[in-house]
Protein backbone atom coordinates (compact mmCIF):
# COMPACT_ATOMS: atom_id res chain seq x y z
CA UNK A 1 0.00 0.00 0.00
CA UNK A 2 2.59 2.31 0.95
CA UNK A 3 4.62 2.12 -2.29
CA UNK A 4 1.53 2.86 -4.42
CA UNK A 5 1.00 5.83 -2.50
CA UNK A 6 4.42 7.57 -2.81
CA UNK A 7 4.04 6.26 -6.57
CA UNK A 8 1.43 7.91 -7.31
CA UNK A 9 2.32 10.89 -5.52
CA UNK A 10 5.59 10.48 -7.85
CA UNK A 11 3.78 10.61 -10.55
CA UNK A 12 1.14 13.46 -9.84
CA UNK A 13 4.31 15.27 -8.58
CA UNK A 14 5.94 14.94 -12.32
CA UNK A 15 2.59 15.43 -14.40
CA UNK A 16 2.65 18.71 -12.35
CA UNK A 17 6.18 19.91 -13.55
CA UNK A 18 5.62 18.60 -16.67
CA UNK A 19 2.68 20.48 -17.56
CA UNK A 20 4.13 23.79 -15.82
CA UNK A 21 6.91 23.18 -18.22
CA UNK A 22 5.03 22.70 -20.97
CA UNK A 23 2.77 25.98 -20.14
CA UNK A 24 6.37 28.07 -19.54
CA UNK A 25 7.27 26.65 -23.17
CA UNK A 26 3.98 28.13 -24.63
CA UNK A 27 3.53 31.20 -22.53
CA UNK A 28 7.19 32.19 -22.10
CA UNK A 29 7.90 32.99 -25.68
CA UNK A 30 5.15 35.40 -26.31
CA UNK A 31 5.54 37.51 -22.93
CA UNK A 32 9.18 37.28 -23.66
CA UNK A 33 8.94 39.65 -26.59
CA UNK A 34 6.82 42.61 -25.02
CA UNK A 35 7.91 45.56 -24.22
CA UNK A 36 6.40 47.79 -21.17
CA UNK A 37 5.50 51.06 -21.19
CA UNK A 38 8.79 52.12 -19.94
CA UNK A 39 10.48 49.95 -22.92
CA UNK A 40 8.27 51.95 -25.59
CA UNK A 41 9.30 55.47 -23.83
CA UNK A 42 13.09 54.59 -23.36
CA UNK A 43 12.79 52.83 -27.34
CA UNK A 44 11.20 56.38 -28.53
CA UNK A 45 13.38 58.59 -26.78
CA UNK A 46 16.93 56.87 -28.04
CA UNK A 47 15.19 57.14 -31.54
CA UNK A 48 14.43 60.64 -31.98
CA UNK A 49 16.89 61.62 -30.68
CA UNK A 50 19.03 59.50 -33.29
CA UNK A 51 16.71 60.30 -35.54
CA UNK A 52 17.22 64.21 -34.92
CA UNK A 53 20.84 63.84 -35.48
CA UNK A 54 23.61 64.06 -38.28
CA UNK A 55 26.96 62.74 -38.71
CA UNK A 56 29.44 64.91 -40.89
CA UNK A 57 30.39 61.66 -43.00
CA UNK A 58 28.03 59.20 -42.79
CA UNK A 59 25.80 57.99 -45.05
CA UNK A 60 23.02 55.24 -44.68
CA UNK A 61 21.87 54.18 -40.66
CA UNK A 62 24.37 55.02 -37.99
CA UNK A 63 25.68 51.94 -36.10
CA UNK A 64 24.25 52.29 -32.69
CA UNK A 65 26.09 50.12 -29.53
CA UNK A 66 24.05 49.13 -27.01
CA UNK A 67 25.84 48.10 -23.84
CA UNK A 68 24.43 44.78 -22.48
CA UNK A 69 24.64 46.16 -18.47
CA UNK A 70 21.72 48.43 -20.12
CA UNK A 71 17.80 47.80 -18.74
CA UNK A 72 16.40 48.55 -21.93
CA UNK A 73 18.85 46.24 -24.40
CA UNK A 74 15.96 43.93 -25.82
CA UNK A 75 14.20 47.68 -26.55
CA UNK A 76 16.33 49.04 -28.04
CA UNK A 77 17.74 46.23 -30.22
CA UNK A 78 16.18 44.55 -32.87
CA UNK A 79 16.02 40.91 -31.63
CA UNK A 80 13.48 38.15 -32.58
CA UNK A 81 14.24 39.68 -36.35
CA UNK A 82 11.69 42.67 -35.20
CA UNK A 83 12.85 45.85 -36.69
CA UNK A 84 10.34 47.98 -36.45
CA UNK A 85 11.57 50.61 -38.16
CA UNK A 86 14.45 51.36 -35.84
CA UNK A 87 16.54 54.82 -37.27
CA UNK A 88 19.70 53.05 -36.13
CA UNK A 89 21.24 49.73 -36.69
CA UNK A 90 22.25 48.22 -33.29
CA UNK A 91 24.76 46.39 -32.02
CA UNK A 92 25.11 44.49 -28.53
CA UNK A 93 28.32 44.95 -27.02
CA UNK A 94 29.61 43.58 -23.36
CA UNK A 95 33.13 45.61 -23.68
CA UNK A 96 34.90 48.69 -24.41
CA UNK A 97 37.07 46.82 -26.65
CA UNK A 98 33.83 45.19 -28.47
CA UNK A 99 32.37 49.13 -28.85
CA UNK A 100 35.49 50.16 -30.40
CA UNK A 101 36.04 47.36 -32.72
CA UNK A 102 32.57 47.98 -33.79
CA UNK A 103 33.21 51.10 -34.76
CA UNK A 104 29.91 52.79 -33.39
CA UNK A 105 28.65 56.34 -34.71
CA UNK A 106 26.40 56.22 -31.39
CA UNK A 107 26.52 54.72 -27.66
CA UNK A 108 24.11 53.93 -25.29
CA UNK A 109 25.59 53.36 -22.02
CA UNK A 110 23.75 50.79 -19.36
CA UNK A 111 25.50 50.87 -16.31
CA UNK A 112 28.94 52.20 -17.01
CA UNK A 113 29.76 55.12 -14.90
CA UNK A 114 30.34 58.26 -16.23
CA UNK A 115 34.69 58.04 -15.63
CA UNK A 116 33.86 54.69 -17.47
CA UNK A 117 32.70 56.53 -20.02
CA UNK A 118 35.06 59.32 -20.34
CA UNK A 119 37.56 56.55 -20.66
CA UNK A 120 35.80 54.94 -23.82
CA UNK A 121 35.44 58.64 -25.20
CA UNK A 122 38.81 59.30 -25.40
CA UNK A 123 39.47 56.19 -27.62
CA UNK A 124 37.01 57.39 -29.68
CA UNK A 125 39.15 60.81 -30.75
CA UNK A 126 38.95 62.61 -33.91
CA UNK A 127 35.46 60.57 -34.42
CA UNK A 128 31.81 61.89 -34.56
CA UNK A 129 30.17 59.84 -31.47
CA UNK A 130 26.53 60.26 -30.42
CA UNK A 131 26.18 59.62 -26.67
CA UNK A 132 23.55 58.24 -24.66
CA UNK A 133 23.58 56.81 -20.69
CA UNK A 134 20.72 55.68 -18.71
CA UNK A 135 22.64 55.71 -15.21
CA UNK A 136 24.16 59.09 -15.46
CA UNK A 137 21.30 61.29 -13.64
CA UNK A 138 24.06 64.35 -13.17
CA UNK A 139 24.97 64.48 -16.86
CA UNK A 140 27.77 66.45 -15.70
CA UNK A 141 30.60 64.61 -17.44
CA UNK A 142 30.40 61.47 -20.15
CA UNK A 143 27.47 61.20 -22.39
CA UNK A 144 25.44 64.13 -24.02
CA UNK A 145 22.39 62.62 -23.75
CA UNK A 146 21.05 61.44 -20.15
CA UNK A 147 18.21 59.64 -19.44
CA UNK A 148 16.19 60.08 -16.14
CA UNK A 149 13.93 56.82 -15.43
CA UNK A 150 11.95 57.39 -13.05
CA UNK A 151 9.15 54.50 -12.15
CA UNK A 152 6.52 54.74 -15.66
CA UNK A 153 8.20 58.55 -16.44
CA UNK A 154 11.03 58.71 -18.89
CA UNK A 155 12.78 62.13 -20.25
CA UNK A 156 16.06 62.90 -20.45
CA UNK A 157 18.80 65.79 -19.82
CA UNK A 158 21.40 67.04 -22.23
CA UNK A 159 25.07 67.68 -21.36
CA UNK A 160 25.90 70.79 -24.43
CA UNK A 161 29.25 70.69 -23.52
CA UNK A 162 29.72 67.08 -24.46
CA UNK A 163 27.57 67.87 -26.88
CA UNK A 164 29.79 70.77 -28.30
CA UNK A 165 32.56 68.06 -28.28
CA UNK A 166 30.75 65.28 -29.76
CA UNK A 167 31.31 66.41 -33.22
CA UNK A 168 27.54 65.33 -34.28
CA UNK A 169 24.77 67.97 -34.98
CA UNK A 170 21.73 67.83 -32.72
CA UNK A 171 18.12 69.41 -33.82
CA UNK A 172 17.69 72.58 -31.53
CA UNK A 173 14.01 70.66 -31.59
CA UNK A 174 15.73 67.79 -29.47
CA UNK A 175 17.36 70.03 -27.40
CA UNK A 176 13.90 72.24 -26.23
CA UNK A 177 12.39 68.65 -25.53
CA UNK A 178 14.76 68.01 -22.94
CA UNK A 179 12.72 70.79 -21.12
CA UNK A 180 10.03 68.65 -20.65
CA UNK A 181 8.86 66.47 -17.76
CA UNK A 182 8.09 63.79 -19.72
CA UNK A 183 8.05 62.12 -23.24
CA UNK A 184 6.68 59.29 -24.40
Amino acid sequence: MWRILVRNSFLISFFRLTLVLILFLMVGPATAGALTETDKSVRSIVSGIVSYTRWPSLTGQPKLCVYASSHYTHALSNEEGQNSGLPYTPVIVHNDREALAATCDAIYFGSESPAKQLELISQYQGRALLLISEQNPECAIGSAFCLIIDRDQVRFSVNLDALTRSGVRVSPDVLMLARNKQHG
